[in-house]
């Protein structure tokens, strides 16, 4: 009986931790696609809270 596919950081295919490398490998993706895919969900998301934490005012004490 074969082992279940499990999902582990790769320790070949790495920039800094490996992680996209091993979501690619358990996938059958190239590496690079993942990492972009990354960066385009991920920035995009921090940028826009952190607008969002300057322009939302502070709920008043008094509230």
């Amino acid at each position: 009986m074969s082992e279940p596919k499990r999902l582990y950081r790769s320790r070949d295919d790495r920039i800094i931790a490996g992680v996209c490398g091993g979501i690619a490998e358990y996938f059958g993706w190239d590496p690079t696609l993942v990492r972009i895919g990354y960066v385009l969900l991920f920035f995009p998301g921090l940028f826009l809270y952190l607008v969002m934490a300057v322009v939302i005012p502070e709920k008043p004490a008094d509230a």
